[in-house]
């Protein structure tokens, strides 16, 4: 394996000890609020990939955003999901449907893909060519599709 992915791992299961444990100290406020902020750090990585794919290739920066995702998607921040978090809190608004609470086989079916494509798109990004790393983009983009669908509000 290599050590860049098998770095990314390690500090992802790290961070999810750590999280869990954090976790149950926010308020339902923060978790949204936390959870909100992990998703937009993926997509300012996403939008750096896609970036690199349209325009000018430069593989240490795809592999660099796709480390990222991967350290997210292996971060545990399911935690941040707790009861409570289902619904706006005053000022604090989330987009995430019931259903996520309610229909956990789905709720892991999802969140297994997105760990399986985050993780298959740091090693591509590693060791793939730029078709293959376009490849590995596609199935990372379909599976944040897939929960969007199903566990987004609009």
């Amino acid at each position: 394996m290599n050590a860049s992915i098998r770095n990314t791992l390690l500090g992802g299961l790290a961070v999810g000890l750590v999280g869990s444990a954090i976790a149950a100290d926010l308020t339902p406020e923060e978790q949204i609020q936390t959870r909100q902020a992990g998703y937009r750090f993926m997509s300012w990585n996403m939008s750096k990939i896609k970036a690199n794919l349209d325009g000018d290739y430069r593989q240490p920066r795809v592999e660099a955003a796709a480390n990222a995702i991967a350290g997210i998607a292996n971060s545990g921040m399911g935690v941040l999901f707790a009861p409570g978090t289902e619904q706006d809190i005053g000022e604090v608004k989330t987009r995430v449907r019931p259903e996520l609470f309610t229909n956990q086989e789905e709720v892991a079916e999802v969140a297994v893909a997105f760990i399986e494509a985050a993780n298959s798109m740091a090693e591509t990004a590693a060791l793939g060519s730029e078709d293959e790393v376009r490849a590995a983009f596609g199935k990372l983009g379909q599976s944040c599709k897939g929960c969007h669908d199903k566990f987004r509000k609009d």
